[in-house]
């Protein structure tokens, strides 16, 4: 299985890694090329565009400025232990050691703005651009079409070497509209996380995110290969739920908090 997640806005770069091996990025010339685009804009059109506060704009106008185009550990982290967030915090990477992330790197892809799609020991710098941001390129009018099929073709060459054919989605709407999951070669099943309330059961966008992580942990964790595993999935009280699943669907559900 190749699983997918997409990144957080908030990141941490003061706690080092506890590990040293990582890798590159795949896209670094199309990442050099929307931070060289970035640049250009000045500390108004920057927050205009990513739609933050002056102080945030700031942080990430000078991210810009001092960027490396040829990173190394002294300036960048592991993409897996970088990001923080709801996600993140329920992916217990500070307990993994190496064969716990190399079973990551071969199975686990995270989807970014900047970067495309990152493996989780590719080295990153901080940076704010999520997936839906209208940043123009010669490629069209927002990062969908800057994209285009680039993280299908990386998605379709993970698939060939993994050898399952199934993508686990477990990334938000707004990246997972990258993919373009209709031209992949794959069977994409998308675990859903739900929340009791009186007869019937609802997402509660802080809690799916939480559970998505916890999800992608445990897949980690158990080196789970097989969708169908998945269903054994019973952690803060979630259950698979048969009833309300279908083939592209596993849905969990638990009593509401």
């Amino acid at each position: 299985m190749i699983i997918l997640l997409n990144t957080s806005k908030t990141m941490d770069f003061d706690r080092p890694a506890h590990i040293t091996k990582h890798s590159p990025a795949e896209f670094t010339e199309e990442c050099e090329y929307l931070v060289r685009r970035l640049r250009k804009y000045s500390l108004a059109k920057f927050a205009e565009l990513m739609e933050c506060s002056e102080k945030l704009a700031r942080l990430n106008v000078d991210r810009y400025q001092s960027w490396q185009f040829s990173p190394d550990l002294t300036g960048a982290k592991q993409a897996l232990l970088a990001f923080t967030g709801d996600i993140y915090s329920a992916i217990a990477t500070g307990g993994y050691k190496l064969p716990d992330f190399n079973f990551a790197q071969k199975h686990l892809r995270i989807l970014s703005g900047l970067y495309g799609i990152l493996r989780p020991l590719d080295l990153i710098q901080p940076y704010r651009l999520e997936m839906k941001t209208k940043l123009g390129t010669a490629r069209g009018k927002d990062l969908y079409q800057f994209w285009g099929r680039r993280i299908n073709r990386s998605l379709q060459d993970a698939l060939k070497i993994e050898k399952s054919g199934v993508v686990i989605n477990l990334a938000s709407l707004e990246y997972f509209k990258a993919v373009k999951a209709g031209q992949l070669e794959a069977s994409v099943i998308t675990p859903i996380f739900k929340e009791q309330r009186g007869s019937s059961y609802r997402v509660v966008a802080i809690y799916a995110k939480k559970a998505r992580g916890s999800m992608c942990d445990y897949i980690i964790r158990n080196r789970l290969t097989r969708a169908e595993d998945l269903k054994g999935f019973d952690l803060d009280g979630y259950k698979f739920n048969q009833k309300l699943s279908s083939e592209s669907e596993l849905v969990f559900t638990r009593s509401g908090r």
